[in-house]
C-alpha cells in the first residue's frame, strides 16, 4: 500500500536510506528475490508537480504496522499517512476525499470512535484563524465519533504546500503548484528524542562527540535493536553507542586513548555516566585497544552484528596508533614498559592515516561482523573540480547499499557509508582485499596519502584567493552549505 511520508526538511540524502534500513528492520523485504539478490530499495514516487527535494513522498509499504514502527523510530520522518485525498484545489480535495474506499476509513467514521484534525503546511505559514477555518471545511466527512484534542483515537492532517506570497522560498525547494493533502496519521516521530539527547545537556563530552540527530541515524542505519551487540573501535566519549543503547542493543567500545575510556574527568564525568544519565545499560565493556593492532585472539570472529564509528580522519582531531619515537628512558627495542613504571603508564603512539585507518576497520569488520552485519561509519570528501566521481572504498566480504552526503563547507564534506557483509572471511579475501586497498590507495586517494586533511580542507584554493590592497585574502564563508543553500 501507498502512504504518504513527510520528512522533516534536513539532512535530504539521509532521508530514504533511513527509511529502507528501518523497512528492512521492520521485515518489509524478503530476503531475497528469485535471482537470488537481497533488496535493500523501497519504490519511492513524487506527488504531481513536486521537487525531488520535497519533503513528501510516496512510499509502498506492505503494511500499515510497518509504516507506524518506522515513522515512530525514524529521526527525519516527520509523519507517515493513509492518505484518503489530494488535490491543487479545494474542490478537487473534496472529491479525491469522497471518492477515498480505504479499508481503514470505516472505522474512523464509527460513533463510538475519537478524533482531531490538525493543519500542517510547507513553504507558506497558515494563521491560526485560516486554520480554523479550513478544519471546519471538513464537514462533509461523515463523522459520527467525537473530537478529542488529546490523545484521540484518529488523527487527521490537512497539509498544504505553497509558496509565500513575497516569492522568497528561504532556500526552500521551489514549490510549481499548490497542492493539499488529507490523510489518517498512522505514526509520528518521537518529538522528545532529539531535545532529551542533546550534546549540550550531556554530562561528558569531547571534541569529537558525535551529535545526537546523527548518532541516532547511524544507530538506524546499522539496524539496532535488543539483543544485537554494536561495536565502536573510535568510542570517544560514547555519543554512538548511547544512542545504539537507547534502542536496546548491547554495546562496546574501544579508543586508543586510555585516558578517554579509563578516566574521562573523574568518576562522575567519564563515558559510563554518560550511559548512567540516561538510564540506559551499560556497555558489555569499553577497551583500551588499537584499530591498527586489535586485541581479539587468533580465531575470534563473526562477534558483532554491527559496526558504527567516526574514524578520525584529521580535521578536528588525528588519527593515532600504537607506536611513535618516545620510548621510556632505559627501554630498548621492542618497547617493553618496566614492572616499575606501569601503574598510570599511557603507551605511546604515533600518527595514523585516514588510508590506514580505513583498511584497518574493514579488515576488522570482515573477520568480527556476523553474516548480514552492517558496518556504518563516515567518510570525508573534498569538494572539488573531480567531485562529480567520488570513489569509495571497497571490500570483497561487503555491498555498498547506501552513501549520504553531508556538506559541511564549499570544499569539505562528509558520507556516511553504510555497507552490508554479504560473504565470509577467510585469508584469501584479506589478501585480495588488501591488494584492493592498494589500488584504491594509489587511483583515488592522492590528497589523503600523507593523512593531512586538515591542511587540504583549510587552505585556501586558487579560486578562493582575491588581491585587496594588495595582499592576497582568503574568503572563507562559515555558514555550511548544503546542495548550494545556506543552512
Amino acid at each position: 500500500m501507498w502512504y504518504l511520508c513527510a520528512f522533516f526538511h534536513r539532512l535530504l540524502d539521509y532521508r530514504k536510506p533511513e527509511v529502507e534500513s528501518l523497512a528492512r528492520l521492520f521485515g518489509a523485504f524478503e530476503d531475497e528475490h528469485q535471482n537470488g539478490d537481497v533488496s535493500y530499495h523501497l519504490q519511492w514516487k513524487l506527488p504531481l508537480h513536486h521537487h525531488p527535494d520535497s519533503p513528501f513522498h510516496f512510499v509502498n509499504l506492505p503494511s500499515e504496522q510497518i509504516a507506524r514502527n518506522i515513522a515512530n523510530r525514524s529521526i527525519l520522518v516527520k509523519g507517515m499517512y493513509e492518505l484518503w485525498g489530494e488535490g491543487g484545489s479545494y474542490e478537487e480535495l473534496r472529491d479525491s476525499v469522497l471518492s477515498y474506499v480505504g479499508d481503514g476509513k470505516l472505522p474512523c467514521l464509527e460513533s463510538g470512535s475519537t478524533f482531531r484534525i490538525t493543519v500542517d503546511s510547507f513553504g507558506k505559514a497558515i494563521s491560526l484563524k485560516e486554520q480554523m477555518e479550513l478544519i471546519q471545511g471538513f464537514s462533509y466527512i461523515p463523522f459520527k465519533g467525537q473530537v478529542k484534542l488529546k490523545d484521540p483515537d484518529h488523527n487527521f492532517c490537512l497539509i498544504v504546500v505553497d509558496n509565500n506570497n513575497d516569492g522568497a522560498n528561504n532556500g526552500l525547494p521551489p514549490v510549481v503548484q499548490k497542492r493539499f493533502f488529507f490523510g489518517r496519521e498512522v505514526g509520528a516521530a518521537d518529538r522528545k528524542l532529539i531535545p532529551t539527547y542533546q550534546l549540550k545537556s550531556r554530562t561528558y563530552l569531547g571534541p569529537t562527540a558525535m551529535d545526537a540527530e546523527m548518532a541516532f541515524l547511524m544507530a538506524n542505519q546499522a539496524l539496532a535493536t535488543p539483543g544485537k551487540l554494536v561495536y565502536d573501535p573510535f568510542v570517544g566519549t560514547g555519543s554512538i553507542l548511547v544512542a545504539a543503547a537507547h534502542f536496546g542493543a548491547m554495546t562496546m567500545g574501544a579508543d586508543i586513548d586510555i585516558r578517554v575510556v579509563r578516566d574521562g574527568r573523574g568518576p562522575d564525568c567519564n563515558v559510563w555516566s554518560n550511559f548512567k544519565q540516561y538510564g540506559l545499560p551499560m556497555p558489555v565493556a569499553l577497551l583500551r585497544a588499537d584499530n591498527n593492532l586489535p586485541p581479539w585472539r587468533p580465531g575470534l570472529k563473526e562477534v558483532f552484528d554491527a559496526i558504527i564509528c567516526d574514524p578520525p580522519y584529521g580535521v578536528r582531531a588525528g588519527g593515532r596508533k600504537s607506536g611513535g619515537r618516545k620510548l621510556l628512558k632505559g627501554t630498548v627495542a621492542p618497547y617493553v614498559v618496566p614492572d616499575d613504571k606501569r601503574t598510570g603508564h599511557i603507551p605511546s603512539t604515533g600518527a595514523y592515516c585516514l588510508v590506514e585507518c580505513v583498511h584497518d576497520l574493514l579488515d576488522l569488520a570482515a573477520r568480527m561482523l556476523i553474516m548480514g552485519g552492517r558496518l556504518v561509519f563516515f567518510y570525508p570528501v573534498l569538494r572539488e573540480d573531480d567531485y562529480s566521481e567520488i570513489h569509495f572504498p571497497e571490500h570483497p566480504c561487503f555491498k555498498l547499499i547506501c552513501s549520504s552526503e553531508q556538506i559541511l563547507s564549499s570544499r569539505y564534506s562528509r558520507v556516511l557509508l553504510t555497507m552490508v557483509k554479504t560473504g565470509p572471511y577467510t585469508e584469501e579475501i584479506a589478501e585480495a582485499a588488501r591488494v584492493k586497498h592498494m589500488e584504491f590507495k594509489d587511483n583515488h586517494l592522492k590528497w589523503l596519502e600523507d593523512g593531512n586533511l586538515h591542511s587540504a580542507v583549510f587552505s585556501p584554493s586558487n579560486a578562493q584567493l582575491t588581491e585587496e590592497a594588495g595582499e592576497s585574502k582568503f574568503l572563507k564563508d562559515p555558514r555550511p552549505k548544503y546542495r548550494g543553500k545556506y543552512v
